[in-house]
């Protein structure tokens, strides 16, 4: 039996669903990715989540050659490209772990479509998420619009189920077949500012499975206490590698409730991951559209291209040290703390008045955990128009913020160079806050 892995956001060999089946029936396997960037519109992959993919292959490939195997690329459609291929190797299916972004659904159609038309099999697993995120929904059938009852059903059906330490016996095949390198699908932006995140990451399974190790180890006994302070520590900086798929999402819940320190607030981070593709999923409008409509009506400035404020935050220079440190973080690293996520989007939607939207496509562009679900949900929460979303009112104060969690000022002196907090501030923070608040009394009150 020979199989063609359709490798995308799954890009390991321990725990891959695909893989398993293969090694289960003694199968051969002839990994492929296919470099269809077109297909992902609108939402292509940002420049640094593109730097992070291209890197990811490569450290993919070297697996597979150091297990007599090899990643063949290729560039073009996808269901041509697999149909082509299947049909010239003779191979008996397709398979590929499951995807939930709407664009990427109706592709994933297509692609099965065309190889069934050819008479090829296909098999889809489930290996991205802990739920599909059609499957705890309320017993009406509803989907869930606030996280406590949803995680707290969604838990319930969530098992420590067993995952392998190790990769599965397989019989690699199609090291004959032409291949790109995965490094030349880079596309990158002109600004070569990419070119420093290898300085902060490591992509790839082996790296994954390190920073797991680690977080478990070192840093989860503190992480209720420390995570939201963004000069320690305390968080996993997971995100990028669940991204990927370098690491599987139930590896990383058997590792944290095997532990024995309490593990139940970072658990429910990952809920809040699921959550974000339950919504997406039921309500596949929402990278673009408010989730709750009276926000439809709030005077948000779209801005243009060039925008002085808009590309003041963007590169950290409001005058805001909290701000201005959590921007040039992004810019350098291409990650930022998710609480200095919220008091970034806080200001630019509320203080600044500008469209939760520029934000939205910052964050794509910039980091390279960018992922539609979370990305879509996490905005529109802190712009107040998402589902369970803040409170308007809770308009973020970056000076309490520095004071509550950047006491000794660890995480502005790292990333703010001596004599940038010294900018005059932008926005006048109490003035800029009533007008936001008055913008939403005037416009998205009001009776239901």
């Amino acid at each position: 039996m020979l199989i063609l892995w359709w490798a995308r956001r799954d890009l390991r060999l321990i725990d891959n669903p695909v893989l398993e089946y293969a090694a289960r029936h003694n199968a051969r396997v002839v990994p492929v990715y296919v470099h269809a960037p077109d297909e992902e519109a609108p939402w292509q992959p940002g420049a640094a989540n593109n730097w992070w993919r291209c890197t990811s292959l490569q450290a993919l490939d070297q697996q597979l050659q150091n297990r007599n195997g090899r990643l063949i690329v290729r560039s073009g459609s996808s269901a041509e490209t697999l149909r082509a291929l299947a049909q010239k190797l003779g191979a008996d299916a397709v398979m590929w772990n499951r995807l939930y972004e709407p664009h990427l659904v109706q592709r994933d159609r297509g692609v099965k479509t065309t190889l069934l038309n050819a008479d090829i099999e296909t098999k889809n697993f489930s290996g991205h998420l802990l739920l599909e995120p059609h499957r705890s929904c309320k017993p009406s059938g509803e989907p869930y619009r606030v996280f406590t009852p949803y995680w707290k059903n969604a838990a319930s059906f969530i098992n420590r189920t067993s995952t392998p330490d190790e990769p599965p016996a397989i019989c690699w095949d199609g090291q004959e077949l032409p291949s790109q390198s995965p490094g030349d699908l880079a596309e990158f932006q002109p600004e070569p500012w990419h070119q420093q995140l290898a300085a902060h990451w490591e992509p790839g399974e082996s790296a994954a499975n390190a920073a797991l190790n680690q977080f478990v180890d070192q840093h989860l006994h503190s992480y209720a206490e420390l995570r939201d302070h963004p000069g320690e520590l305390g968080t996993s900086r997971l995100s990028p590698h669940l991204h990927f798929g370098e690491i599987s999402v139930q590896r990383v819940w058997n590792a944290v409730t095997s532990s024995p320190e309490n593990g139940s607030k970072f658990l429910s981070e990952l809920g809040w991951r699921e959550f974000a593709h339950h919504l997406l999923w039921h309500f596949p409008e929402t990278p673009r559209a408010n989730f709750n409509p009276r926000f439809d009506h709030y005077p948000w400035r779209k801005p243009t291209v060039g925008d002085p404020a808009l590309r003041a935050w963007q590169r950290g220079r409001t005058g805001i040290a909290m701000v201005d440190a959590a921007m040039r973080e992004l810019w350098q690293c291409g990650w930022m703390h998710n609480r200095m996520r919220m008091l970034c989007g806080s200001l630019l939607t509320k203080n600044l008045g500008i469209h939760w939207h520029a934000g939205a496509e910052w964050f794509w562009d910039t980091l390279v955990d960018a992922d539609l679900a979370n990305n879509t949900q996490g905005w529109q929460w802190v712009a107040g128009c998402g589902a369970d979303a803040a409170p308007f009112f809770r308009i973020f104060n970056p000076d309490t913020q520095a004071e509550r969690f950047d006491s000794r000022e660890q995480y502005r002196r790292r990333w703010l160079p001596q004599g940038a907090a010294s900018v005059p501030p932008m926005v006048d923070l109490k003035s800029s806050r009533a007008r936001a608040l008055a913008a939403y009394k005037d416009n998205c009150t009001g009776n239901d």
